[in-house]
């Protein structure tokens, strides 16, 4: 080799480690299950080729057979075991699923698992597991790593470090910004989270703080980072190297047959505060969190038994609350409610939940922290909902019943208060951008799909002499 053509190797080396795109981890796989749908097949043996990816497709698209199939996969491969991680609750719905599609699998509590190969647990069990058993793991609702100062997801990454095989589904990957996605490469062992923020975004506020997490919480009220100029392009080729988004099978080019959500019907019910806040004649907007806290813990009664007005007993309903208050009272004012509360041993609550899910309990009362991530409840077309400032609580709790598979019209009553206008204006303005952002993430990956990173150019590149 000439020193023109080293040095032309060398720069192109170069190029392509400033680009940042990802190559493969994993290996082909030409026989996958003929029950997957086009677009599910699609999205596994892209994954599977990949080894470390994530797949972001909206509620009821099918991600935990796709987890089921990607599993099978990686143990017929590496005769290993793959651990999926799941919400509560989430473990034995998973477990059902396998059994429908004939994939044998355990769900574990304690990380005694004898000789099985796919093991199902909840995230609040990682600690008795050992990495070290695994050949790939799986997170489920991997949203949660979102909170990048979060034990938990600490604890996740470190777990997955030395994987050479890892999945992460979610419909939920960046509700507040795109910065969000950093959490979910790092996890995967591409771009670190700072590293990301480094490279794409730039901090109005100067610097790179992310320890004190406060300045990119809610990224649509003024959030400092934005894409540095010329870098927007390289960051979606970057993402859609490692990430595959959709809402719908047709925003990866194949056909919706099957796949059509049912009519939403959302109504909000203004309550009347029985009393302005302290040192107020009239009932005004809550400013800031801490008046927000004062009107939600001031209108309890009022908000509960408006609640209790609307559930009707004789079908089933999902009831949302927020604050331990509300959800205590709930559970007095409407006959037969069952609560699962923070104070249930997990065990206790995934009682309850699969209780609910056999059609056992017709009135479920719980917060959206609890139980709004990974259950399918299509069974259920009613719930209300206590607003509050986060986008994806909301989201998540209606997509427990608003998925694809509902066969009926689903209703959501939102209670609040008039005081209470700034957090349904904050909530409705997150709703918008969330919305937009995975719009934009699913158009702007789908344009770089066609990106051919082996291309060849016919004509020789030269080199002026000064180099």
């Amino acid at each position: 080799m000439d020193g023109t053509s080293q040095n032309l190797t060398t720069y192109d080396s170069f190029l392509r480690a400033k680009a940042q795109v990802e190559g493969d981890h994993g290996f082909v796989v030409r026989d996958l299950p003929d029950w997957l749908f086009p677009f599910q097949h699609f999205l596994v043996e892209w994954s599977l080729r990949k080894g470390r990816a994530a797949i972001f497709a909206d509620c009821g698209l099918g991600k935990t057979p796709m987890q089921l199939v990607w599993a099978e996969n990686i143990v017929r491969k590496t005769n290993g075991r793959v651990l999926i991680l799941t919400p509560l609750a989430v473990g034995p719905q998973t477990v059902r699923e396998a059994e429908k599609f004939g994939i044998e699998t355990t769900h574990c509590r304690d990380g005694k698992f004898g000789n099985a190969r796919i093991i199902v647990t909840n995230y609040e069990r990682l600690h008795y597991f050992d990495a070290a058993d695994f050949e790939g793991c799986v997170c489920d609702e991997s949203s949660i790593l979102k909170n990048f100062e979060g034990v938990t997801k600490a604890a996740i990454t470190e777990f997955m470090r030395k994987m050479r095989y890892r999945l992460l589904c979610t419909a939920t990957a960046a509700p507040n910004d795109y910065i969000e996605l950093g959490t979910s490469s790092e996890a995967l062992g591409y771009l670190g989270y700072t590293d990301m923020l480094g490279r794409f975004f730039k901090n109005d506020q100067g610097g790179i703080k992310v320890s004190t997490g406060n300045i990119i919480r809610d990224a649509f009220s003024g959030s400092p980072w934005r894409f540095k100029q010329h870098a927007e392009k390289p960051f979606w080729r970057w993402l859609c190297s490692w990430a595959r988004a959709c809402r719908k099978p047709s925003d990866l080019g194949f056909v919706d047959d099957g796949f059509r959500l049912p009519e939403l019907t959302t109504e909000t019910h203004i309550v009347a505060a029985s009393r302005p806040m302290d040192g107020c004649l009239f009932v005004q907007p809550a400013v800031g969190l801490a008046e927000q806290r004062k009107e939600r813990s001031a209108t309890v009664k009022e908000r509960c038994e408006k609640v209790a007005e609307i559930v009707s007993t004789d079908d089933f309903c999902v009831v949302w609350g927020q604050l331990n208050a509300e959800t205590d009272l709930l559970e007095k004012l409407i006959p037969n409610a069952v609560q699962v509360s923070g104070r249930d041993s997990d065990d206790a609550k995934e009682e309850k939940f699969e209780a609910f899910q056999r059609g056992e309990i017709k009135t479920l009362i719980t917060k959206p922290t609890i139980g709004a991530f990974g259950l399918n409840w299509q069974h259920c077309s009613r719930m209300t909902f206590f607003p509050s400032h986060s986008f994806e609580q909301y989201y998540q709790a209606v997509r427990r019943l608003w998925r694809f598979g509902q066969q009926r019209d689903v209703r959501v009553d939102i209670v609040t208060t008039e005081g209470e206008a700034d957090v349904m204006a904050n909530l409705q303005r997150k709703a918008e951008a969330a919305s937009k952002m995975f719009q934009s993430i699913v158009e702007e990956m789908n344009n770089e799909l066609q990106i051919n990173r082996s291309q060849k150019f016919i004509r020789r590149a030269e080199l002026p002499q000064w180099m």
